[in-house]
């Protein structure tokens, strides 16, 4: 069953009805969907569907020459003699009629084919006016895709007529997958791998959180247990000072001096690795709202499925190499609710934007973000979970991820560290996992500019 990705498709079917020659370039990490949005896209439509092997040239045109005579309908067990052969048979073949090319994992071809780029660029130039071809370049090197595809200075560019990012699903579109878990259970489920496709299916939803875990993150036989080692060794060539990175900020070393020295590299060194990090969607970098700073930077594991596998993973591979499944789990089980305190910030924050496109948030802003500095007066360091902003107006929202209700403590202290903002206009939120004190529900209905969101409300929105 496809789930999802409606704007994606939305967007593939306009440039297919165009009927004019279309090149849209897909890209995006691993394991996001990109293969089963085009396989759903394709699933009615004349295509040439051909997926580059990391291999060599000559087995990449041996594949695709059998992809395109076996749409011909031809029965040969010769191939091109060239790719702009193949290639060029494939435009004139869209001459008369709507195709769709797709070459999935295009990098791979690249790569040894070198030529490849120049060439479709010649034949575009050449066939774009006559031809009906929606040609399709999707690659998972997030790199390669931006650097040789997308860059100003790469052949194809200026040839592209969309191009789609493909991300991991939201913590909402990632509900769809867990029909059957509890309100609950779907915000751990989402905390524990994140919402790209792949791992959001290793996930069982008739079994208890505390069995997923057991199946995926300490079961060295599971697909999850290896998997963060094995997307970084197929995009990087120093594996081990890569995992040493994530591993720090994953446990608590959020500055570039922190991470430095748990790692023992210099931060030169460091820099230039989280900034691969960060291509490939693993990590973040976060700035104070508003600031721009570098001095204040830090640095936040992105994606879930690592977030959860670095902070608890390494410190018990012995043991669960060992099988002794219950007892990692039990070291585990008492940090989780912690763990989960940053994972609700973010699908707090997937709830406002959520709320901006459907018209329904209550300040307009036009960015989202943390806030974090030192109180003038008071000489001390203070928090705000989430800041947004548009012009004059502004919003500052507390995230509580407790068994406890919020009581009216933590709304006064919101108010008075947004009294070291100068907006005229300020809208509060605060989002609780359980609930708010009834002296918070009354002076926020004393103040009319306080809005109060449970959990629940966020799921049935």
């Amino acid at each position: 069953m496809f789930i999802g990705r409606q704007s994606e498709l939305n967007t593939l079917n306009k440039l297919y009805t165009s009927g004019k020659f279309e090149f849209a370039v897909i890209y995006g990490r691993r394991r996001v969907g990109k293969t089963a949005l085009l396989s759903e896209f394709t699933k009615d439509k004349d295509t040439i569907f051909f997926t580059g092997v990391e291999t060599n040239s000559k087995q990449n045109l041996e594949n695709l020459s059998r992809c395109i005579m076996e749409y011909a309908g031809i029965s040969a067990d010769t191939s091109f003699a060239s790719f702009q052969t193949a290639l060029k048979y494939v435009f004139e073949l869209a001459l008369d009629k709507r195709i769709v090319f797709v070459i999935d994992e295009y990098p791979y071809v690249a790569r040894v084919s070198k030529s490849l780029a120049s060439t479709l660029q010649l034949l575009i130039d050449r066939y774009k006016d006559h031809t009906k071809l929606f040609l399709i370049l999707c690659g998972s090197s997030m790199s390669y895709m931006e650097d040789n595809v997308l860059a100003y200075k790469a052949p194809l560019y200026g040839r592209r007529t969309a191009q789609l990012k493909i991300n991991p699903f939201d913590f909402f579109e990632a509900c769809q997958y867990f029909p059957n878990f509890s309100s609950l259970d779907k915000a751990l489920a989402y905390g524990i791998v994140g919402g790209t496709p792949q791992y959001l299916l290793q996930l069982d939803d008739k079994l208890s959180i505390e069995d997923n875990i057991k199946n995926t993150h300490l079961n060295p036989s599971s697909a999850i247990f290896e998997e963060p080692n094995n997307l970084i060794k197929q995009e990087v060539r120093e594996p081990a000072i890569y995992n040493a990175i994530v591993t720090a900020i994953a446990t608590g070393c959020s500055k570039m001096n922190e991470i430095s020295n748990k790692v023992g590299e210099d931060t030169s060194v460091c820099s230039s690795y989280i900034k691969n990090l960060i291509t490939l969607g693993i990590v973040k970098k976060e700035t104070p709202f508003g600031e721009k700073s570098s001095r204040k930077t830090i640095y936040a594991i992105e994606d879930n499925m690592f977030r959860f596998w670095y902070r608890f993973v390494p410190e018990n591979t012995s043991i669960i190499s060992r099988g002794a499944t219950d007892l990692a789990y039990k070291r585990i089980e008492p940090e989780i609710s912690a763990y989960m305190g940053g994972v609700f910030e973010e699908i707090c924050k997937q709830y406002l934007w959520k709320l901006l496109r459907e018209n329904n948030c209550a300040v307009s802003f036009s960015n989202l973000g943390r806030w974090w500095g030192t109180n003038a007066k008071t000489k001390q360091q203070e928090e705000i979970d989430i800041m947004g902003a548009n012009k004059d107006t502004a919003l500052f929202a507390e995230c509580k991820w407790t068994n406890e209700k919020i009581d009216l403590s933590v709304l006064q202290t919101l108010i008075e560290r947004s009294e070291l903002f100068n907006y005229q206009k300020k809208h509060f939120y605060l989002f609780a996992k359980t609930g708010f004190t009834t002296g918070c529900i009354e002076k926020s209905e004393q103040l009319g500019n306080v809005t109060l969101v449970t959990y629940n409300d966020m799921l049935t929105w």
